[in-house]
């Protein structure tokens, strides 16, 4: 592999001088500012919101860091893993020219936001195991291709994907390969973030949105090089993460404990769940899942679906997902909604019979 990432950002973006807010130009301690036109008599809500938060988020990104066990300056925070997405496409993709390579079923936002910024999509479809092939990949690489996407545990499909074709793909690929992370916590397979310094073109998404419980304070993460994180935030917006993301996520990451043992609840009821699905009669497969969901294959899953919403309950229909046919994405709920799944289910059975 001969990687070498001057040749991957955009011109534009090499060029770019990214906007200096007030924050960035004054370092250090002082009792008054007066620099940002915020408000100084504070807010309807608190006395602390009227100021622009530490636009790099300092002080969160040292807390990841000891969790992590990783260096502050291998960090950037984006505003859910979305903007994460959308800034690698940004800084590393020439619209119009460039592509990118998805292995479906996996998670759609690799695909829209490569839409929304022109850049092609190539596809290398998961094969009947839903693991990566490897030919067919290496088949679609061309002198345009700047970013490979391995979603791991995948989303809709729930399973890991092997560790020595990832490894396969960062040794051959002198693009990025993102390794998104989004159910790592959940599962077996050990995260790749201890290997940066082996792959300086692997990028890693991890978020607050699974494990953590805090999906609606949007802060998804990305683990990278140096030189990597340095384009992203370049790119970014000044204050991409608000002060009461960062507060709250500050707080959170005080209870590695109380979190770690969600996880292992939630692992539990999945695979007491999944159990319980596989003795259904009209459930023809249970798929493995290293993540917070089953795909459960059903017979007319979309009448199931449907019976379901009469009853309150929401899962995801899969069914026009490549690979998925007839499939339901179900995540992992309480014991009671659980519960009411199940008896749902029964009650479907009933009526059918």
């Amino acid at each position: 592999m001969n990687f070498d990432i001057n040749k991957l950002v955009r011109p534009n973006i090499k060029n770019l001088t990214p906007y200096s807010s007030a924050r960035d130009e004054f370092s250090g301690e002082a009792k008054v500012f007066l620099d940002a036109n915020e408000n100084s008599l504070g807010s309807p809500l608190t006395k602390w919101y009227n100021r622009y938060p530490d636009p790099h988020q300092q002080q969160l990104k040292q807390a990841i860091a000891f969790v992590k066990s990783i260096a502050v300056e291998h960090i950037f925070l984006g505003n859910g893993s979305d903007e994460c997405i959308d800034l690698l496409y940004r800084s590393f993709c020439e619209p119009g020219k460039d592509n990118v390579i998805i292995c479906p079923p996996t998670y759609g936002m690799y695909e829209v936001s490569a839409n929304i910024n022109d850049v092609e999509i190539r596809k290398a479809p998961l094969l009947d195991d839903f693991q990566l092939d490897l030919i067919h990949l290496e088949n679609l690489v061309d002198e345009n291709t700047k970013l490979i996407w391995i979603c791991s545990p995948n989303n809709p499909t729930g399973n890991s994907i092997t560790r020595a074709d990832v490894e396969a793909v960062l040794n051959n690929f002198n693009g990025l390969v993102v390794i998104d992370e989004a159910y790592i916590n959940f599962a077996k397979q050990k995260s790749f973030i201890q290997e940066l310094n082996d792959y300086p073109n692997l990028v890693i998404l991890q978020t607050f949105s699974k494990a953590w419980g805090l999906a609606a304070l949007r802060l998804g993460m990305a683990f990278a090089s140096t030189q990597i994180i340095e384009v992203l935030n370049k790119v970014k917006p000044p204050y991409n993460i608000n002060q009461a993301t960062q507060d709250l996520a500050l707080k959170a990451l005080e209870e590695v404990g109380q979190v770690n043992d969600m996880i292992k609840i939630l692992v539990d009821m999945r695979n007491a769940l999944a159990e319980v699905f596989a003795e259904i009669p009209i459930v023809e497969k249970v798929y493995p899942s290293d993540a917070n969901f089953l795909l459960v294959k059903i017979k007319d899953a979309r009448k199931v679906y449907e019976y379901l919403l009469t009853k309150g309950i929401v899962v995801r229909d899969r069914s026009n997902v490549k690979l998925c046919d007839d499939c339901l994405r179900i995540t992992i709920g309480t014991e009671k909604e659980n519960t009411l799944l199940i008896d749902a289910i029964a009650d479907y059975l009933n009526e059918i019979q």
